[in-house]
């Protein structure tokens, strides 16, 4: 055995230094002949040994090669290697997953952070530094899983990561970072905490590559993203969510692939294998390799069923119900899709529960959030259906409550009177690996204290060496041990590029479905005059209570418009007219402190039209209810006879006004969507219909001119009226009255139009509602 140090050409391997940037990471990479090219920092300590030929990182620094260092051996022997040598506080930062992480970290407000007790703007500190917190959380608290969202571009990503892995060579094992994002492709982000910043690919969001009915679409989708998140350092999406959409009033309805089973099913396995797949040179084995990215599918069990729509983020939505009886549908995407791939690696790498108390589900009678639940995690889960991979929490299930059900803060369901620490240790003994949202290793050690107490050494430290395998296994089928380092020119160069931005846009116009097109009013191929209303935005609150600012501009670029028409402010001089809408948008996830403050109990509807509505075929008395900490006096959540109203209540009107102004010249309405929603308010007045799901204005466009014949499809259920949205059951598909238009089609799942009319094809057949 040799050891070498960087200054020469060594025999059949050689050493290329990269040129370092201000404060960026200097790395060097080392080729092996047949084997793996090397990457690591001569400042970290770590050096090159040769054994038999080959090259080797002498991460630990003992001049030997251990097993988990052996770029030869399987990822899961290298895992147990490194897992039985790691002490119990290594493995409790292991099992840690960081709070959000913006590049560079703002001053103040959700992710700041500070460089060297400074604000970024006066630190002098360059954008992909390390904050004060990160080099906290990776040292003191061994934490090597990192969320980043905004970052500042490509180069910035790449350099960042680049001292990150420096950074973490130079400690103990030399573990490096696994760093994960929210989805970022959407061309409106609608992310959980709106990962972006930076330029990159734009597709349609999740219901949008659903709409096109194409499985092929949504695994190019993962391939390119996938290319896109390595080449930013990004090595785990923290997505699909496959959930099963069944509820249409649920906020992340949108996020999904919509109600159908098998379509859910197959997109989901779609995206997993376009995502974890590396091939030819890439490969390192059983399909893993430098270009996969791990994929953490969720939320199992499916977050879909939330009892009126109301999301667990908060606690006026913890529960998902089951009043059908359809429990065990919800799984198939998992159990049919994700667990079971078409690709190499046959699995999805990664799981996530979500946050809500599958109500009524475990036989033991007990009702604790997914995370905690043994019943979910370990019965179902690893043993019914021999799951042996990764499972994280949801981000914050460990932290406090805030102080009504309607605050954003920590989402201990089920157990919310547990003390922080005691709920780390449910979620382990109910067979989980990793904790999202903490960096924080000390209730991790205590948790593992009392396990200790309860089973006895032995016992917890191999149960914290299960996790730890599970987590390591995901770093080393990723090539990460042998090379975490990017050259930051190629970032620049894979992210956004232009074969990247073509597929993307191919998809945005695949997604785009047409509803109604009353006498052919389009396309509209001349060059015409177009007016396009205004709408009013008006001031709305965040996930921490912050209000917006109240705006009235154009929807669209009108730069962009002008493209394709002259367009005019005179609805008098317009040959047509299109509208630009979002679908009707509910406020505070159904849940009103005023209500409460006012004597109720605190529970709205959830409205999917915009005018007023009055909740006057709800349930009388709820199915689940129960905040044991914030407010046990309320045993029932019914809103029964209650009225809500949208925040953008304003697009009716715009629509109407733009029919009145008109007179009987066509007027289209685009209508940008995230959830099922009730059209009869304003589709009689409509001559054609277009639905986007988050693509650009200018794929509209395209299709408006002909440029493009729609193929969308919708991938829900547009419901007649909120009555039948009230009477469906939350955990079924396909269970609503659907609206009939003025041209008696009916907007149920699968339905689109061209321009020849109803699409039928092999795509309707394979997904027809059964």
């Amino acid at each position: 055995m040799k050891k070498y140090i960087p200054i020469l050409l060594l025999g059949a391997f050689s050493l290329q230094c990269t040129e370092p940037a201000k404060t960026s990471a200097e790395f060097v990479t080392v080729h092996n002949e047949g084997g793996a090219t090397l990457g690591y920092s001569p400042s970290s300590g770590v050096s090159i040994l040769e054994v038999d030929g080959f090259s080797f990182k002498d991460l630990n620094k003992n001049g030997e090669l251990d097993k988990y260092e052996d770029w030869r051996l399987s990822a899961d022997e290298r895992a147990k290697d490194l897992a039985s040598k790691m002490s119990v506080d290594q493995i409790a930062g292991l099992m840690l997953y960081s709070v959000h992480q913006i590049l560079p970290a703002p001053a103040e407000g959700f992710g700041a952070s500070t460089y060297n007790g400074k604000p970024f703007n006066e630190s002098g500190a360059a954008p992909w530094d390390l904050t004060d917190d990160q080099k906290k959380f990776l040292k003191e608290d061994n934490l090597r899983h990192i969320l980043i969202m905004n970052i500042q571009s490509a180069e910035v990503a790449a350099r960042w990561n680049n001292n990150v892995q420096v950074y973490l060579e130079g400690l103990d094992w030399g573990i490096p970072g696994n760093t994960s994002s929210d989805p970022r492709h959407s061309v409106t982000t609608r992310a959980e905490f709106n990962a972006g910043g930076s330029k990159i690919s734009e597709w349609p969001r999740e219901l949008g590559l659903a709409a096109t009915f194409e499985p092929e679409v949504v695994k190019q989708f993962g391939e390119v993203a996938s290319a896109e998140y390595r080449a930013l350092g990004i090595t785990t999406a923290l997505s699909p969510q496959i959930d099963l959409a069944t509820e249409p009033r649920w906020f992340r309805f949108g996020m999904t692939f919509g109600e159908g089973t098998e379509l859910v099913t197959d997109m989901g396995r779609a995206y997993v294998d376009g995502f974890q797949t590396s091939e030819g040179e890439d490969e390192i084995a059983d399909g893993w390799g430098y270009k996969s990215v791990n994929a953490m599918v969720k939320h199992w069990p499916s977050g879909g069923p939330e009892e009126s729509g109301r999301d667990a983020h908060w606690a006026s939505g913890k529960f998902a119900v089951y009043p059908g009886k359809n429990f065990d549908e919800h799984l198939k995407p998992f159990t049919e899709g994700a667990f079971k791939l078409n690709g190499k690696t046959k699995i999805a790498s990664a799981v996530m529960p979500y946050y809500t108390i599958s109500y009524g589900q475990s036989p033991d009678g007990t009702n604790y959030a997914n995370g905690f639940s043994k019943y979910i995690v370990t019965d179902l889960l690893r043993e019914k259906y021999g799951y042996d991979e990764v499972v994280c929490t949801d981000w914050l299930i460990t932290a406090d409550e805030g102080k009504t059900p309607g605050d954003f803060a920590g989402k201990p369901w089920g157990v919310e009177a547990k003390t922080v620490a005691e709920r780390h240790y449910f979620v382990i003994k109910a067979g989980v690996d990793q904790f999202g949202g903490n960096n924080d290793k000390q209730p991790v050690l205590e948790a593992y204290q009392m396990g200790v107490q309860e089973f006895g050494e032995e016992y917890m430290r191999k149960r914290f060496e299960q996790s730890a395998v599970r987590l390591l296994r995901n770093i080393f089928r990723l090539g990460l041990f042998e090379n975490p380092y990017l050259d930051p020119a190629e970032s620049m160069r894979v992210v956004g590029n232009e074969e990247y931005m073509k597929a993307g846009y191919e998809a945005q116009l695949k997604s785009t479905v047409l509803l109604k097109n009353k006498q052919q009013v389009l396309p509209v191929k001349e060059r015409k005059t177009v007016y396009i209303p205004k709408t009013y935005t008006p001031a709305t609150t965040n996930w921490w209570g912050v209000w917006s600012e109240s705006s009235l501009d154009y929807p669209v670029d009108l730069d962009v418009v002008k493209q394709y028409y002259d367009v005019t402010t005179d609805p008098h001089k317009a040959d047509f007219a299109l509208v630009f809408v979002l679908n009707p948008k509910s406020e505070h996830n159904g849940y009103s402190a005023a209500d409460r403050h006012a004597g109720g109990n605190g529970y709205i509807p959830i409205s999917l039209q915009y005018s007023p509505y009055t909740a006057t075929d709800a349930r009388t008395h709820s199915i689940a209810a129960g905040d044991p900490v914030v407010d046990p006096t309320i045993t029932d959540r019914s809103y029964k006879g209650k009225t809500s109203r949208t925040s953008n209540a304003n697009d009716l009107e715009v629509l109407l006004r733009a029919r009145d102004m008109m007179g009987t010249k066509p007027v289209i309405a685009v209508v940008d969507v995230t959830n099922p929603m009730i059209f009869n308010e304003f589709e009689k007045e409509m001559d054609g219909i277009i639905v986007r799901f988050g693509s650009s204005e200018q794929s509209v466009l395209d299709i408006v001119s002909g440029k493009y014949e729609p193929s969308g499809l919708l991938p829900v259920q547009m419901p007649a009226d909120m009555s039948t949205v009230e009477k469906q059951y939350e955990d079924v598909p396909y269970d609503m009255e659907c609206h009939r238009d003025t041209e008696g089609n009916v907007y149920n799942f699968g339905f689109g139009l061209n321009w020849q009319g109803v699409i039928k094809d092999a795509r309707t057949e394979r997904y027809k509602i059964r």
